[in-house]
């Protein structure tokens, strides 16, 4: 499953599936048991996880990147508990995004992250192809291969 499908929700819990966009709020699908609902923008928030990002020293790092790394390293270095300390959370996103902002990122920062990676890759929705960086569209492409003739 592609990060650019899900959202997290303001007052509910978990990560779910957009299915369709509605003048009124989004309908939604549960990752846990698949049902749908119409959740009214008037009551929530939605977040896109793929404009999610981590504050690094130079800017930001996507959330896809973060999850990637984390999915890769996840046999040498796997997470640590959600309960686990803030010097040992911090520990181990030193080492899943050694560039982090430690004055940005907050321990509740991580903890999320670490739980909506739990959450994703315990039902095997996460995969390192999925993760990949967007490729660029065809307009975007050929901009900057013109860009790249004017310069």
């Amino acid at each position: 499953m592609k990060i650019d499908e899900l959202v997290a929700v303001s007052g509910m819990s978990g990560i779910y599936k957009m299915v369709a966009n509605r003048g009124n709020g989004l309908i939604i699908e549960s990752l846990e048991d698949g049902k749908r609902k119409l959740a009214p923008s008037r009551k929530h928030q939605f977040t896109p996880l793929a404009s999610i990002g981590i504050y690094t020293d130079d800017d930001t790092e996507e959330l896809r990147v973060v999850f990637r790394s984390m999915l890769e390293q996840f046999e040498s270095t796997p997470p640590v508990s959600l309960g686990a300390s803030a010097d040992e959370l911090n520990e181990y996103f030193g080492k899943i995004l050694p560039a982090f902002d430690r004055e940005r990122v907050f321990v509740s920062d991580i903890r999320k992250a670490i739980k909506w990676f739990n959450f994703l890759n315990d039902r095997k929705l996460l995969n390192v192809e999925d993760l990949q960086e967007p490729e660029p569209e065809e307009d975007e492409k050929e901009k900057g291969e013109e860009e790249k003739i004017e310069k």
